[in-house]
């Protein structure tokens, strides 16, 4: 298994929520993903078997937070830490956390799940969410609170090529290698077989190092450009970006799951619908 195979998803791990094989079933059984912190995560993984060999399948998993766990030893600065001293405070994102202080309590919105009826339920009121308290796990693969100012100015250093505002987060190759297909043979994610859950759509669309990339959007069937990269939240949260129309766009919800809703695909169509040329 290499970082590669992490950053990408192939590294054959999976998530305890897929209730898709036995693997994700002993994850549940080891509550992998309620783990104190990301140590007792990574020791819990490392007595579980992979779902396939690394490196010859996509799935979605918590090798993001296996990337977390890296950054933390080879820094030696504990992950949420390092998240505030390297991209949150240069970024000035203020309002981005893995939970909402006190003073800014009456600013966090609840969640809701849909039914079965597609009614929906309240599944984390904002005035008792869990969110309101320290986590003892800092996620690399989920959990940050924020803002879409917060998330704008993150995005805006990306499409930028690693600086916003004269702050310089990453190098510009680093971006360009980031939002390049990194699947063998440059194939999209169809080709490495389908998963139960995945926030972006398969046929035409490969992976790069923490995020989908388009690569073709005739075969995608949908309206956009060769090399815009994207991902999604568990609440159908989204954001994308396009270097050749020099274009970002955010939609944060709080409905889950993800896929209740073809809302991402609608608001990439309507976007690029009316893009015209002065």
């Amino acid at each position: 298994m290499t970082i590669r195979d992490l950053l990408t998803h192939t590294a054959g791990l999976t998530y305890g929520f897929m209730h898709a094989n036995s693997v994700d079933e002993m994850y549940r059984d080891q509550a992998v993903e309620e783990s104190d912190d990301l140590e007792q995560m990574v020791d819990k993984l490392s007595e579980l078997p992979l779902l396939f060999t690394p490196g010859s399948r996509w799935n979605y998993s918590v090798a993001t937070d296996v990337c977390g766990y890296l950054v933390q030893k080879i820094s030696d600065i504990p992950f949420n830490v390092f998240l505030q001293e390297q991209i949150l405070n240069p970024l000035g994102m203020d309002d981005t956390d893995f939970y909402v202080p006190e003073d800014k309590s009456h600013r966090l919105t609840s969640n809701y799940e849909i039914t079965k009826d597609k009614g929906m339920r309240l599944i984390d009121p904002s005035e008792t969410s869990h969110y309101l308290k320290k986590p003892g796990l800092y996620s690399g693969g989920g959990g940050l609170l924020s803002t879409v100012q917060d998330y704008f100015k993150f995005g805006q250093m990306l499409l930028n090529g690693g600086k916003y505002e004269g702050v310089h987060i990453l190098g510009r190759k680093t971006v360009d290698l980031m939002t390049r297909n990194h699947l063998p043979g440059n194939v999209d994610l169809t080709a490495m077989g389908q998963t139960t859950f995945a926030e972006t759509p398969f046929d035409g669309v490969g992976y790069g190092l923490g995020v989908s990339v388009m690569l073709d959007p005739a075969k995608a069937q949908i309206l956009g450009s060769k090399g815009e990269f994207s991902w999604g939240g568990m609440a159908s949260t989204f954001f994308f970006a396009d270097p050749s129309e020099e274009l970002l766009v955010i939609l944060l919800t709080q409905l889950v799951p993800s896929t209740a809703y073809p809302i991402r695909r609608e608001l990439r169509v309507t976007t690029y619908q009316s893009l015209i040329d002065n």
